[in-house]
C-alpha cells in the first residue's frame, strides 16, 4: 500500500518516520531525499556541481502552508533556481543570494503553489544509477520545478534581480 506525497504528488510506502518542520511530505517521501543528501555529502567531489539544485527543487515542490518561515523558504529556494537556470549562476552564486533572501525578511509573499509541481520528484533521483545519470535527473527535476511555477516567473525574475542575481549577474558561473 501506498501513500502520496502532499508536496511533490509522489506515491511512495506508507510507512512512519520524520518530516520536515514546515517543507510538507510524506515520510517516504523525506526519507529518499535524506538518502539523496546522504549521496551528495558522501561524495562531495562527484556531487557538488548538483548539490544546490538538489535542495532548491525539494523545497520548492515541497513549500508546505503559508507562514513566515515557508514564504521566505520558498521565495528563496526559486530565486536560486532563477538564477542558475535561467541566468547561469553557479551554485555558490546561487547559496549567496539565499543569503540575501534570508536578510530581507518580511520581504517577499506567498506564492500560490501550482496545481502540480512538477512530473520528476526526488523519487527519479534516488533511482539514479551512477553520478552522470544523478547529476542528468537532478537537472530535469529542478527544470521540471521551476517550469511548474512558471505563474510566478515574473515575480521570481524581479525578486532574483532585486538581490543581485538577474540577469547582469557576475558572481560565479557554471552551475
Amino acid at each position: 500500500m501506498g501513500s502520496t506525497c502532499i508536496g511533490c504528488g509522489a506515491v511512495l510506502p506508507d510507512i512512519g518516520g520524520p518530516t520536515h518542520a514546515y517543507m510538507e511530505s510524506s515520510p517516504a517521501c523525506w526519507s529518499m531525499y535524506s538518502e539523496v543528501l546522504a549521496r551528495e555529502y558522501g561524495d562531495r567531489a562527484l556531487y557538488q556541481k548538483v548539490h544546490r539544485l538538489t535542495v532548491d527543487a525539494y523545497a520548492a515542490q515541497h513549500p508546505g502552508r503559508p507562514s513566515a518561515q515557508s514564504v521566505q523558504s520558498v521565495a528563496a529556494h526559486l530565486m536560486s533556481l532563477c538564477a542558475v537556470l535561467e541566468n547561469g549562476a553557479s551554485g555558490q552564486w546561487a547559496a549567496k543570494l539565499i543569503g540575501e533572501a534570508v536578510k530581507a525578511k518580511g520581504r517577499f509573499t506567498w506564492l500560490q503553489p501550482p496545481p502540480s509541481l512538477g512530473p520528476v520528484t526526488v523519487v527519479d533521483v534516488w533511482n539514479a544509477n551512477g553520478p552522470a545519470e544523478h547529476e542528468t535527473k537532478v537537472r530535469e527535476w529542478a527544470a521540471s520545478v521551476w517550469s511548474a511555477w512558471s505563474p510566478h516567473h515574473a515575480t521570481l525574475r524581479l525578486w532574483t534581480s532585486s538581490l543581485g542575481g538577474g540577469a547582469g549577474t557576475t558572481g560565479p558561473r557554471g552551475g
